[in-house]
């Protein structure tokens, strides 16, 4: 089980929540409020906030904007995971990740269905990094948001988290990009 490490210093994220839905606005957006709340509750900063239709190419030019900014550490989105025509998160975003992080994805149906059941099956939660920025799907129900803050990611961004957490390798998720060139290599 995870614990908190007291003697080791919080180190506040900047995180950015976008809520895929044809149907929300920022007036009535429960699971973006959610996860937003529980962000600025949790010591970080949010970074962003925004609404996007379910359409690839629109989710895909917001998410491609916040990877590019250093300023955003991490993505958490909200809806468009079901199995319905509108429901296009996981075809937008995916595609964008460098490396796939399918524990996210298990670890959010374990806690999923103890709560509701094999009804979680209906969710295609994922997540991965790209260009050294996590990025979270959530569904959008606020119930599968606060289950996916509170069960995981609310530790897994935490520095003080152990035995192992996300901000500890968030320096070396772009090293492949960073390598200095081989001794005696030319120009």
């Amino acid at each position: 089980m995870n614990s908190i490490d007291e003697s080791k210093q919080f180190i506040p994220l900047n995180i950015a929540v976008l809520t895929i839905s044809d149907t929300r606005s920022l007036a009535d957006d429960k699971s973006g409020a959610t996860l937003a709340e529980r962000i600025v509750a949790a010591g970080h900063k949010l970074a962003a906030r925004e609404i996007i239709v379910d359409d690839v190419d629109a989710i895909r030019v917001i998410v491609k904007r916040w990877i590019a900014d250093e300023g955003i550490d991490a993505i958490i989105t909200t809806g468009g995971t079901g199995f319905t025509g509108r429901d296009v998160t996981p075809e937008a975003i995916e595609p964008l990740f460098e490396k796939r992080m399918d524990g996210f994805s298990i670890a959010f149906h374990m806690l999923s269905h103890a709560k509701i059941g094999t009804s979680t099956i209906q969710s295609r939660a994922t997540a991965g990094t790209a260009g050294a920025t996590f990025i979270f799907c959530l569904p959008g129900s606020p119930g599968a948001c606060r289950d996916g803050w509170d069960g995981i990611l609310a530790a897994q961004l935490d520095y003080r988290t152990r035995p192992c957490n996300f901000v500890e390798i968030m320096p070396r998720l772009d090293e492949h990009l960073r390598r200095p060139k081989a001794k005696g290599a030319s120009a």
